[in-house]
This record gives C-alpha cells, structure tokens and sequence, in this order.
C-alpha cells in the first residue's frame, strides 16, 4: 500500500509518516521500482499502535520505547502520565474558572479586564495583608467580581481578612446571596458557619428569607446564627430556636438580648413570656430554670410580671431571690 493510501486509511498525514519514517518508528516495508514506499499489513498495524500509544500522551521517543523494548514495563509510565493530566485539568479549570469569573463581571474594556485579574490574583494571596487590602478596595473595583469574592468569604480563616471579606460583599448588594445560600449546606462546617454570618451581614429582604430558611438547618450552629441575626431584625419566626438557646445554654446571653430586642412588640413580649414560663414548668433542672428566669428580664408585660411574682416564692432560693430583684427593678423603671 502506497503511502497517500495508508494515510487516508490511517488519518496519519504523508508528512508525519516521513517523520515517522526519520525517527526510526515505523519503516515501509519496500518499495516500487519506482522508488515509492509500500507498506505491509505489518507497517500498517504499527502506525495504529504508535497513534494509540501517542492517544495516551506519550511522547514519540516513549513510544518507540513501548514498542521496541520487550522489557517496558508500563505501569510507571502511566502512572506518570495520570499525574501529568490530573495537574493539566486543574490547570485549565482554575483558567476556565478565573475566565468565568472576568466574564460574569461584565468588564467593560481591558482596563477593566486588568483590574479584575489583579483583584482576583491579591484574593488568592498567600499575605493575609494582602489579601484584607484587596478586600477593601473592591467596592472603588468597577465591576466587582462577586463570586470570586463569595468563594473568598468561604475560605478565609483569617477574622481580620474574614471581616473585610463580608463588608465588601455587603457593597454588592444582594449578588452574592445565591452562592452564599449554597455554603449553607456545604459539606464542611466551617463553611456552613462562614455562609450564614455573611449573609447576616447584608441587610435586605432577600438575606432576611435566606435566613428564616437556615432557622431549620441541619447544623444547629447555623439555626442557632441565623436566630440571633432575626432577632436584631425584628422577625418573631426566631423567637422558638432563642428560646431553646436559653434552654440549652447554647450562647444564651446572646439569645436572650435577642429576645428583649424582639419583646419591644407588645403582642411579641407576651408570646416570649409565655414561651419562657412555659418551658420553665417543663424542666426541673436548677440551672436551667435560673437561666430563663434571667431572660424574662427584659421582657416587658403583664405575663412576664406575673411569672416574676409567682416566682419570688419558688423553692429554689436563687431562682427566688432572682425573680425578686428583676421585679424590684422592674417597678423602679
């Protein structure tokens, strides 16, 4: 077979068999007696083996070894070649993805284009300097490239950088709040933990639904987050896991200032007293009854005062002297 044809057949080029050829991998097997080559089933079977080796990413000189040394072995070679690609694809996905993120901040010239590369390169800074300064200086950044920032607040383990982190995600307005949603249920803790504070942070309608939502999380870090950031937002859905904060002695301080903030609604504060009374006649544990009466403190009403009264006289002596100092101060307010 004249080689044109074993070209056309194989979808080798007449020129890289010559190089073929010139390398010593595949040699025709004779020629006409016009002086062309002609190839034999045999060279033929060859040039497929050397476009299979060379499908794997074996260079020419490893294929001729493959083919010429009855004593390779393969395994490493592979092996080094699986290496080799695992490195090439997260090479190209950190490109694909840096080009994603350039693109989803809409640039409007190179000037833009520039920016944004520089912003995302001082995000990924080993500095935590540095990187708390790109912070910053990405709302004068026009545009902001807000997933690149979103993936940054789920990373950083710095508070400082952290902090900086969230504030300029709240300058993007609610652009972040999609990816952010997703950390809620990210596999790691952490993340889920770094999720719902930013979304703490950004004061719109749509973080307060995200939230209500992470009130029924299967990380109770996260209810317990996400219920501490609605009780400064006024929205009583929060009022049940603060309340078994106080219980379980879960950041109850904290809890039960929520609490207060939320009983500054009349129709509220009586819902909170009675939830709180409610729980104290459930449980018998002393310390857990001191802790809910304390957090009654605050809370203005009738049902709260009645509680505090009744309370004065409980067998418990702290319990006792507890309520009836909170109802001194209550009548000298």
């Amino acid at each position: 077979m004249l080689i044109g044809e074993v070209a056309r057949r194989s979808g080798v080029s007449a020129r890289m068999l010559r190089h073929y050829e010139a390398l010593g991998l595949v040699r025709p097997t004779g020629r006409t007696g016009s002086g062309y080559r002609e190839y034999a089933d045999e060279d033929i079977r060859r040039i497929f083996h050397i476009e299979s080796l060379r499908s794997l990413g074996l260079s020419l000189r490893e294929v001729r070894r493959a083919l010429d040394d009855p004593g390779f072995a393969p395994a490493a070679l592979v092996d080094d070649l699986i290496r080799q690609t695992r490195d090439r694809i997260a090479a190209e996905t950190d490109l694909l993805t840096r080009l994603r993120r350039v693109g989803a901040a809409e640039p409007a010239d190179w000037a833009d284009v520039l920016q944004i590369v520089a912003l995302l390169q001082a995000l990924r800074s080993d500095s935590a300097g540095e990187r708390q300064r790109a912070a910053l200086s990405l709302p004068r950044a026009a545009p902001m490239p807000v997933e690149a920032l979103v993936e940054a607040v789920l990373s950083e383990a710095d508070p400082n950088v952290a902090g900086a982190l969230r504030w300029a995600l709240v300058q993007s307005g609610d652009g972040g709040l999609a990816l952010l949603a997703e950390g809620l249920d990210a596999p790691t803790a952490e993340v889920r933990r770094r999720a719902v504070e930013a979304i703490a942070e950004i004061p719109s309608a749509a973080a307060t639904v995200l939230l209500r939502d992470a009130l029924a999380n299967s990380d109770l870090a996260v209810g317990r987050y996400a219920a501490l950031a609605l009780g400064g937002r006024g929205v009583a859905d929060a009022v049940p896991t603060l309340v078994d904060m106080v219980v379980e002695e879960a950041g109850d301080v904290d809890a039960a200032d929520a609490l207060s903030v939320l009983a500054g609604e009349a129709a509220l504060a009586e819902q909170i007293a009675a939830r709180l009374v409610g729980r104290l006649d459930a449980v018998g544990d002393a310390a857990t009854r001191r802790r809910l009466v304390a957090a009654l403190a605050d809370i203005p009403g009738e049902t709260a005062a009645q509680a505090l009264a009744d309370l004065s006289a409980d067998a418990d002596p702290v319990v006792a002297h507890t309520a009836a100092h909170l109802l001194r101060l209550r009548a000298a307010r």
